[in-house]
């Protein structure tokens, strides 16, 4: 009886997360959560809840209006109702995630403004119904945003992004991943009005170029993470202001930036002390020479953790031997590297014991024909 009643306490249901559950949640279960945890509920985990909808968390918002974080990931049936009643009551919220929520529009954006001021993090990826009047309103509304994840908000443009760089100075981390009209006039005024900028993916936006390099290094002098894969037009140029502006970078993944060189690497090497993770796949004009000097850098001893060179043909056993001295490294990716061999591999390893190579091996030869026949070979994947 005893252990029941602490059970049924509210006071010991402050956190919830029933993503493990997800296929069994339904909104009853969720309203009679709010109702036996009330006001003690500070944050809720609904992350893949197919079965619940907006009378569930209308319910919710009533009882738990002292909820903090509140995650609905891939909860398809909610709409603009649910961010209706989360203004009309949660006014203390502060995480919000509605991301593949796509009947969410401009209206959830509104209501937020209007009632959440306190909102520092949302993420509404994949919400495509979302234009730029929904970002004006919520930027208006919730000045103190500090993350804000638009992956996949194809209608957004320039526009909204001016709205986000006027009103949003304390904002951290930016995700504008695939969103395909953005260009450097929104991105520039990003830079100019967020200078605490510390994240910023733009994977996909291919419009973009070296002026936003620039614009980040001569306004975000904090940036940690860059990803601009897919974006062919960025250059030499342009990561060289940024190397020599931005010395806090751990990550970047500069994938299919297939204009840049060894010349790229050189300035990482000298400037960029901090650097953890680094994606060259599809780079195709790296050389073992920008490797030496990634291998020699101020990172490279303590620091760099991952290197990812899929798909990059001049890279040979050679690089492999600049990578000894990277003792903290724990991961490589090799694959279509197609002059790196078993070999080399295992000198690495023998240097690195801990690493995980994921590669493809060099194509075997094949014999000359025998009697009008030749053998057939392939290559295979080794994961070390």
């Amino acid at each position: 009886k005893a252990w029941n009643v602490l059970a049924l306490d509210g006071s010991n249901w402050q956190r919830i997360d029933l993503f493990d559950f997800q296929r069994d949640i339904e909104g009853r279960v969720v309203e009679n959560i709010s109702k036996r945890c009330g006001g003690f509920l500070r944050k809720l985990s609904l992350r893949g809840c197919l079965g619940v909808g907006d009378n569930a968390l209308r319910t919710f918002a009533q009882n738990c209006r002292n909820i903090e974080v509140l995650n609905l990931n891939g909860c398809t049936k909610i709409t603009d109702a649910t961010c209706t009643s989360l203004s009309k009551f949660c006014s203390k919220l502060r995480h919000l995630d509605l991301a593949s929520c796509t009947s969410i529009t401009n209206l959830s954006l509104k209501a937020l403004s209007e009632g959440c001021p306190l909102l520092e993090q949302l993420n509404i990826s994949w919400c495509d119904q979302v234009t730029k009047d929904g970002i004006q309103a919520l930027v208006r509304g919730c000045g103190g945003l500090k993350a804000l994840f638009l992956k996949g908000c194809t209608q957004l443009e320039d526009e909204a992004l001016k709205y986000i760089g006027a009103h949003c100075p304390e904002l951290v981390t930016l995700n504008l991943q695939t969103c395909l009209q953005v260009t450097d006039d929104g991105l520039i005024t990003i830079c100019r009005g967020c200078h605490k900028l510390q994240s910023l993916c733009a994977s996909g936006c291919s419009n973009i170029t070296d002026a936003i390099l620039n614009a980040l290094g001569q306004n975000c002098p904090r940036l940690r993470i860059l990803e601009v894969a897919r974006c062919s037009q960025l250059t030499d140029v342009g990561f060289t202001t940024l190397a020599r502006n931005c010395h806090e970078l751990e990550k970047m993944d500069l994938e299919e930036c297939v204009q840049i060189t060894d010349s790229t690497l050189i300035q990482l090497s000298i400037h960029c002390p901090r650097l953890q993770v680094l994606s060259l796949s599809h780079c195709e004009l790296i050389t073992d020479d920008g490797i030496r000097h990634l291998g020699n850098g101020a990172c490279a001893h303590d620091r760099l953790e991952v290197i990812e060179l899929d798909n990059c043909p001049l890279i040979t056993d050679a690089s492999l031997e600049h990578l000894k001295s990277c003792h903290s490294l724990e991961r490589i990716e090799l694959y279509d590297c197609q002059q790196i061999t078993r070999a080399g591999i295992k000198r690495l390893r023998t240097h690195l014991p801990n690493i995980k190579v994921h590669a493809y091996f060099a194509p075997v030869t094949p014999p000359p024909s025998v009697g009008g026949s030749r053998q057939r070979f392939c290559r295979c994947c080794i994961i070390l």
